[in-house]
């Protein structure tokens, strides 16, 4: 397990804040919160400032993988779209759901992702200390998360498909939408779901979701580590380097893994699909990913990615940075770093 030259940094840091009248106070506050707390802090903060970045281009994924009517307009025409039958409240429909569910588990994905980093090299030593423990820790850190908050990510999907128009007749064209259940917020979400199917109903299309979110997780962080590796040091705390390592690993991560995102939002939403949609229910992942290829066609798996693209460079890009500038203010240890070519 490598020494990084920079470990006493934040006692340095901390000390010199210490000194100053003005912020004393402050940091003996935020030095007596255990560090796990902070992480906690750092990694909701960042989560939820993110989320809400994007939520016009979130809302117009969902739609894009879930509806049939969207699938050829393309993303400036979903917006368009929109935008005319519900204004700009339409962009941010779901976004109190997914909020709500981003900020737990971004909280619990970057805490849970820095203890397992800690764990493994604690008593794996053997394993070395490179980006590699940052896929096993990121992988393990994504999979603890999407278990405690699936739930809330469930009801976000629910009210983001729902498309209803509040400016005239419900039905404007979209096909099925006088078919729908009309939930009016998260607990209406989860209410419905727990009556209908029970806690099972309350993680249905959990599958996917984790096998996708396991290799996601994993190679985000490892590739963010990887790239901060090669950054000089004087640009370790550029703004610009982050933002870039983040865009690149969110990018990465996410081609590789989208056909599975796509599987997950149809099981997400089978029961609002109307009558004449066929109402068909996937066993599991792997069925899920036939029948789309078989009977909608293997481009349906990419559907929206163009959309993912937009809007992962600035969300993920947005969370890391925002997790290390707040780690910064917090005052929490940054991470060890693997010896040079060991």
């Amino acid at each position: 397990m490598g020494s990084t030259q920079r470990s006493t940094l934040p006692t340095n840091v901390a000390e010199l804040v210490d000194a100053s009248p003005s912020n004393g106070q402050e940091v003996s506050y935020i030095g007596s919160m255990p560090v796990y707390v902070r992480e906690l802090i750092a990694g909701g903060a960042a989560g939820g400032f993110a989320k809400s970045a994007v939520a016009p281009l979130e809302r117009t994924k969902i739609l894009l993988q879930t509806r049939t009517e969207f699938r050829s307009l393309g993303v400036w025409q979903s917006l368009k779209k929109i935008f005319k039958h519900e204004g700009v409240r339409g962009f941010y429909k779901g976004n109190g759901a997914s909020v709500a569910r981003i900020i737990p588990y971004a909280a619990l994905h970057y805490m849970t992702y820095e203890q397992y980093r800690c764990w493994i090299l604690n008593n794996y030593s053997a394993l070395g200390s490179g980006p590699h423990i940052d896929l096993l820790a990121g992988a393990a850190a994504g999979g603890t998360a999407v278990l405690c908050t699936y739930p809330l990510d469930l009801a976000r999907t629910k009210l983001a498909y729902q498309v209803v128009n509040t400016r005239g007749n419900i039905n404007y064209g979209m096909e099925g939408t006088h078919h729908q259940i009309a939930y009016k917020g998260i607990r209406d979400v989860l209410s419905s779901v727990y009556k209908e199917g029970g806690f099972r109903g309350l993680y249905r299309g959990v599958g996917p979701t984790l096998t996708g979110i396991l290799p996601y997780a994993g190679l985000k962080f490892y590739i963010y580590e990887k790239l901060k590796l090669h950054v000089p040091e004087e640009y370790e705390k550029s703004i610009v380097m982050r933002l870039s390592c983040g865009a690149l690993a969110g990018l990465f991560g996410q081609t590789l893994t989208y056909p599975l995102d796509v599987v997950r939002r149809q099981m997400q939403v089978e029961n609002l699909h109307s009558s004449d949609q066929g109402g068909v229910r996937y066993k599991n992942t792997l069925d899920g990913l036939k029948y789309i290829i078989r009977n909608q066609g293997w481009k349906k798996l990419f559907s929206g990615l163009s959309v993912n693209y937009i809007k992962i460079v600035p969300s993920v890009a947005i969370g890391f940075t925002a997790y290390d500038t707040m780690k910064g203010w917090l005052h929490i240890p940054p991470h060890q770093k693997a010896q040079s070519n060991n």
